[in-house]
């Protein structure tokens, strides 16, 4: 199986070699949409569904370096990850980026321009997803009429704040290590949770990227990669990962803090 497909092709997604998804699916309706329980209409009533799907728009799938909103640009609507998966970043003082987050099927994008109205931040597609569109004036109406809806509403902002906590713990008090492995163990509990291999994956993102959203130097993530696949935690090839002892790396992030290790990696 050739090893750059983190870098999906136009007609289809294979996130491993046992499941493939077609974007001929990709304008499917969200009564009958896989991820139904991760997204908005969980817990809706069919009725309150299609009143759901009513509003929500489904483009053409974009492609890498696409984007669905810029910097200060104005709030329109917040985004849902269909297929694929996205990066949400912000310029540094440097001229550079700082990468904000990953996002996989059933996660929303733009939450956080709410308040203010405009985005805080810009999103970029990292490989060719299929992405629904919700304008958020047309959600708020319909959801003050249905309870449902505004609920969980409600709870996808508290997975959201959730998310960034636990991105400040593991920023603030893990070392290199345990960083890698926390973010390899989120994928993977992830990509489980959308009915997807939770050992055998792609990952979309650049080494460069994942340094950037781990405080970490590029050349410090190959190095911890390397040092996973000699303990025979991983096989790596590229971008194709194949988790070969999650206990252990389950290990690494609890057990340096127990034992108060520290290890340096620049």
């Amino acid at each position: 199986m050739p090893a750059d497909l983190g870098i999906l092709g136009r007609k289809a997604i294979i996130v491993n070699e046992h499941k493939i998804i077609s974007f001929g699916n990709a304008k499917i309706t969200c009564r009958n949409c896989s991820l139904v329980s991760l997204c908005l209409p969980m817990g809706l009533e069919t009725e309150e569904v299609e009143r759901l799907d009513a509003i929500v728009k489904r483009n053409r799938p974009l492609h890498r370096g696409d984007h669905l909103f810029r910097d200060d640009e104005a709030f329109q609507s917040i985004f849902v990850v269909k297929t694929g998966s996205v990066k949400t970043y912000a310029p540094s003082e440097d001229g550079s980026e700082q990468v904000l987050g990953f996002h996989l099927p059933g996660e929303l994008i733009g939450l956080d321009a709410i308040e203010n109205q405009h985005h805080h931040c810009s999103s970029k597609v990292l490989e060719t997803s299929a992405i629904c569109e919700i304008p958020f004036k047309q959600l708020e109406i319909l959801s003050s009429n249905i309870p449902s809806l505004q609920h969980q509403i409600y709870r996808l902002l508290s997975r959201e704040i959730g998310h960034d906590e636990d991105m400040l713990t593991l920023l603030g008090k893990r070392n290199a290590e345990e960083r890698l492995a926390a973010f390899l163990l989120s994928l993977s509990d992830r990509f489980k949770g959308r009915g997807f291999s939770a050992t055998d994956f792609f990952l979309s993102m650049s080494r460069h990227e994942i340094g950037n959203y781990l405080g970490l130097a590029v050349e410090t993530i190959s190095r911890l990669f390397t040092r996973f696949q000699d303990e025979r935690l991983l096989n790596v090839e590229r971008k194709h990962i194949q988790l070969i002892n999650i206990e252990r790396l389950r290990v690494i992030v609890t057990r340096d803090n127990k034992q108060g290790r520290e290890r340096n990696y620049p």
